[in-house]
């Protein structure tokens, strides 16, 4: 793989720049190119007394060698107004938005191979007047794509949302056959294409405590889950469920199973933190691009103190390069 990896730095006043800074001191698989105003990275690295060399992305090696490791290459992108690390400030909302907007530009025009995204302030998007929900639904707006899906990765589980960020009293209705059906074409498909699976094995979770206890507890599992679940295995999908979601974590549950859909947010990305927060991966599927991103939020009360934990862009960078290469 000859491209590099945009590396956008996410929210200026949170922990972003820092963690892409001393993700930068370490060598890298492949050239990164860092989404961010120069100024910043600069500034910030001075707060954290690296020794960092900003170079412009421009710079022929930077898109086809890279950098030793201590030297970043910056695509320059201004802005706003002077950040004060831990203060949120809307007025630098487009800025975000425009890092986002060039990244996917370059992932779609071939310039990147990959994208990885550093945490957001979502509340300060939307304090700015711009409506956002998050990464997933913008990278899904942008590239044109009508539905895609949530994958965190960690510690050798992975594990996808039929619902993302929606109110728990919302998402029953959210699960119908046309939706869970699409969700687990597009999970089915991403593991072949992008992380070189030939035959997934899915483990879906039912909504209801016990998978619905045979009706009693619910009857989404009888009426949609099993129901989709069947029409997808006769076309030759590897599906195993509805599961009751309190055993389907345990290791004879999940023996030779390659990844586990989840009905809601809170349903499985517990367990997947615990098993590897600080470490886990945010993936989005279904995307034309490949697009992975750090686990946690922009820790605003450590940005600028170089105590922030850089290891799930490390991880998030790995992947991507991973996923570029098989897809």
């Amino acid at each position: 793989m000859t491209h590099p990896i945009a590396v956008t730095a996410g929210e200026p006043a949170g922990i972003g720049p820092d963690i892409l800074l001393m993700t930068a001191m370490q060598p890298q698989p492949v050239p990164l190119v860092a989404i961010a105003d120069r100024d910043l990275l600069a500034d910030r690295a001075r707060s954290l007394n690296l020794d960092i060399r900003l170079v412009d992305a421009a710079d022929p090696g930077a898109a086809t060698t890279g950098y030793p490791a201590g030297t970043l290459a910056v695509r320059h992108c201004p802005l706003r107004r002077p950040v004060t690390a831990g203060q949120l400030d809307p007025h630098n909302a487009p800025y975000v938005l425009e890092t986002l907007d060039i990244a996917i530009a370059g992932c779609l025009s071939g310039e990147y191979a990959a994208m990885v995204t550093c945490p957001l302030q979502k509340s300060v998007i939307n304090d700015a007047g711009i409506p956002f929900s998050g990464h997933t639904e913008y990278l899904a707006e942008k590239t044109g794509t009508p539905r895609v899906v949530m994958l965190l990765a960690a510690g050798g589980l992975r594990v996808a949302l039929a619902t993302t960020h929606l109110p728990l009293a919302d998402v029953p209705a959210a699960i119908t056959r046309d939706s869970l059906t699409a969700t687990l074409r597009i999970l089915h498909a991403d593991m072949q294409r992008r992380f070189g699976i030939p035959a997934p094995r899915i483990a879906v979770l039912g909504l209801n405590p016990h998978a619905g206890e045979g009706g009693h507890l619910g009857r989404e599992e009888i009426e949609t889950i099993a129901p989709v679940l069947e029409t997808l295995r006769s076309s030759g999908m590897s599906l195993i469920g509805p599961l009751p979601a309190d055993t389907a974590f345990t290791p004879r549950a999940l023996k030779g199973v390659d990844t586990v859909l989840a009905m809601y947010h809170d349903q499985g990305l517990p367990v997947l933190k615990y098993a590897g927060f600080g470490s886990a991966v945010n993936i989005t599927l279904g995307l034309p691009i490949v697009r992975t991103s750090v686990d946690h939020g922009t820790a605003l009360d450590l940005a600028g103190k170089g105590t922030a934990d850089a290891g799930s862009l490390a991880e998030a960078i790995s992947q991507a390069v991973r996923m570029a290469k098989t897809g």
